[in-house]
């Protein structure tokens, strides 16, 4: 009746055969992050930490780059102790659930809620479900979920499906979840691919929410700077150090044009071979800024 010990399953080539229906493009303005049951109980249930650590890993990431951009993160999390009432059928599938312990209650260390984070209490499989997460994006105008977590076949679906009834597009990270089985996990794409969401990929969604930063124009900051070379570059900006060579690091000649396009579009005088003779960061900023001075 509870979960099974978990066997930790690779992450990777998980969109193979997957098709989508829809092609949604994803707009850090108007979507949430839901970061779902990422629960030390949950996770405890794999066998070692080969899946649970790379999965922890990347909800970091996507996390860290949402709040760069001012994209809401939530939570969802089970309570421990949940009276029979409020449980209700998932005792017949899951039995008694959770024990009121913190140390297994709790959200992994690694992906700690935030003070400005919202986390909902958890009572059935869809996250929606007496919660305010629909009431949270009505009102902020909000009409797009990133769906990360555990389990994907279970409430991260489920989940994908009721956004779909709320007309909310529903991103569903494929290698940014877990699951029982790699079975299971093929089986919630499919079905949310084909019925209520579209799947996606980890390094998609990074370059997704860092579209704002890019082209919006001129750098006001070095670390504004670097966020646009980061939506370039499919890196994270705290990735890119102030002195690494750009080009040897993976930033193409045709990354650079189009930075140098944008910016010339939005008033500032500057030339690509300016950029090319010192392709660093620090070098960078400093002729920006020193153009924006005269």
């Amino acid at each position: 009746m509870a979960i099974p010990k978990l066997n930790s399953y690779s992450l990777d080539n998980l969109m193979l055969g997957v098709e989508n229906k829809v092609d949604w493009t994803l707009n850090p303005d108007k979507a949430v992050l839901l970061i779902h049951d990422m629960q030390q109980y949950f996770l405890d249930f794999y066998a070692d930490e080969a899946l649970k650590s790379t999965l922890i890993e990347r909800v970091k990431n996507i996390k860290e780059a949402c709040k760069a951009q001012g994209i809401p993160v939530v939570y969802t999390a089970q309570p421990g102790d949940q009276d029979p009432a409020d449980r209700a059928l998932l005792t017949d599938f899951w039995g008694t659930g959770l024990i009121d312990d913190d140390s297994i209650t709790r959200v992994v260390p690694e992906l700690a809620p935030q003070a400005d984070d919202i986390v909902y209490t958890k009572w059935r499989y869809s996250a929606f479900k007496r919660s305010d997460l629909l009431s949270m994006m009505q009102e902020t105008g909000r009409d797009q979920l990133i769906i990360v977590g555990v389990y994907a076949h279970i409430g991260c679906m489920l989940t994908a499906a009721d956004a779909f009834m709320y007309d909310i597009q529903a991103f569903f990270v494929s290698d940014s979840l877990g699951d029982f089985s790699r079975e299971e996990h093929i089986h919630a794409l499919n079905y949310v691919s084909k019925r209520c969401g579209f799947v996606t990929t980890y390094d998609d969604v990074i370059r997704g929410v860092q579209v704002k930063t890019q082209g919006t124009g001129i750098p006001t900051s070095k670390a504004g700077l670097k966020s646009q070379i980061a939506a370039m570059t499919n890196r994270l900006a705290r990735e890119i150090f102030d002195d690494e060579n750009l080009i040897e690091s993976g930033l193409e000649p045709s990354h650079a044009e189009t930075l140098v396009k944008g910016w010339q579009h939005a008033g500032l005088k500057i030339e690509l071979s300016e950029l090319t003779k010192q392709p660093t960061v620090n070098q960078w900023w400093q002729i920006i800024e020193a153009k924006q001075t005269k």
